[in-house]
């Protein structure tokens, strides 16, 4: 096994977490903001006013892209499987 071979896994590892991560911290990101708006422009500050709209928000956004993440994690698995034998020699 190689350093070369160590940083691609690495990096290939990276991508896919950071593929994976994004739709959910995106859209908990936008709900944040927007709530975040409205409470300043409101003077309202309560925290399940930000906390239940932004962990409803990642739960439809976990029901949407669930199984797209999934796909993306088992195909990354198979490719690390698939990558041993040529690893080894």
């Amino acid at each position: 096994m190689t350093d070369n071979a160590v940083v691609q896994i690495a990096l290939k590892t990276m991508m896919v977490a950071l593929q994976l991560s994004a739709p959910i911290l995106l859209t908990a990101l936008a709900v944040g903001f927007a709530i975040s708006l409205f409470q300043s422009m409101t003077q309202i500050q309560e925290f399940t006013l930000a906390f239940v709209p932004k962990v409803v928000a990642v739960g439809v956004a976990l029901l949407v892209s669930g199984n797209w993440m999934l796909h993306t994690m088992i195909s990354f698995t198979q490719e690390l499987f698939a990558m041993i034998p040529s690893l080894l020699a």
